[in-house]
């Protein structure tokens, strides 16, 4: 990899506003403590004064990146155009958990003496702005949002005394800037498989009921909700095979007018034309079809199919492929 100076960080860090250190989330209802921490995720969401899409709506515009103290979790509510049945009460009202992603905010101290080959480190926080300077002046690029992965393969500090993460961009192979606080470095030990030695390990998407089950020697080890693909971009149904694996993959559409998401985490890709398991940061309405084809998964359930198939990816490693992968039976229920 390409390495830049310091000189050439100090030129990005000298203007004002190079990126965003969150500050404290909004102050809940009195006597209360929230049980959650969430993003909102989408301009769409609407607050209402029941968990019901036919109660009064008491907030009309929430802007994406808004966060949300949560109080209370429901699933009893109707479920509208959903099949997801929670919701969520915050300081605005009941709002379906759809368009909100769960996160934390948490900081982390920086890692200033990487190894050689740098190290694969997850977002902790909400959001974290990433920033481009290829001639001097700098350009917030992209934002990095919550359980979203990222290679760094430098890090510096300004003269402010903050410290700050050299990102490479997989897909563009590019580097960005983010404030090193917002990333947690992935240890080895979390990225050991799985059940190595069980050689019978089968993977169940049912399209119809949204869920994905795991099999070891023919007994359920796993479950989980999935969001498969919506109208028009369907999920192709058949028999497959975990084909290639990367902890992370910037994935966009390649005619430039559709979806632009860097740090995919924990992508278990079983079809040529891209169809993965993956985690998922942009919704959080598992249990209804919404993807373009792939199979969504709360980042966490992506992680852990991620340890659990074949073939594993050592730590450290970027990508691996291998044709004869974990089997996986997509079935349109």
């Amino acid at each position: 990899m390409r390495r830049r100076s310091r000189r050439d960080f100090v030129k990005l860090t000298g203007t004002a506003a190079l990126g965003v250190v969150l500050g404290r989330p909004p102050i809940g209802q009195a006597n209360q403590t929230p049980i959650l921490l969430g993003r909102v995720t989408n301009s769409a969401l609407r607050a209402y004064e029941k968990p019901q899409f036919a109660a009064k709506v008491v907030e009309k515009i929430f802007y994406a990146d808004t966060l949300l103290n949560i109080y209370e979790e429901r699933k009893d509510g109707d479920l509208g155009q959903s099949q997801n049945p929670v919701w969520w009460r915050t300081d605005e009202g009941w709002v379906h958990s759809s368009l909100v992603q769960p996160v934390r905010n948490d900081l982390n101290e920086p890692v200033l003496d990487l190894p050689r080959e740098g190290f694969l480190a997850e977002i902790t926080v909400p959001f974290s702005d990433a920033w481009r300077n290829d001639d001097g002046n700098p350009k917030k690029v992209y934002r990095f949002y919550y359980a979203s992965t990222h290679w760094v393969d430098q890090a510096v500090t300004d003269k402010k005394g903050r410290g700050w993460y050299r990102v490479l961009d997989d897909r563009y192979k590019v580097y960005y800037f983010v404030l090193a606080e917002s990333l947690r470095r992935v240890a080895d030990d979390e990225l050991t498989p799985l059940a190595p030695d069980v050689a019978d390990k089968r993977i169940e998407v049912d399209l119809k009921r949204q869920r994905l089950t795991a099999y070891e020697n023919g007994a359920t080890v796993f479950t989980a909700r999935v969001s498969t693909g919506r109208k028009g971009a369907a999920t192709p149904s058949g028999e497959f095979k975990v084909e290639q694996k990367r902890p992370s993959r910037h994935m966009a559409a390649t005619d430039g007018n559709g979806f632009d998401l860097p740090g995919v985490p924990w992508v278990s890709y079983i079809y040529w034309t891209g169809v993965a398991l993956h985690g998922t940061y942009w919704h959080n309405d598992y249990g209804t079809p919404r993807s373009r084809g792939c199979i969504n998964l709360t980042p966490a359930d992506a992680k852990w199919l991620y340890r659990w198939t074949l073939p594993v990816v050592p730590p450290g490693e970027d990508y691996v492929h291998h044709a004869n992968g974990t089997h996986v039976v997509v079935s349109p229920g």
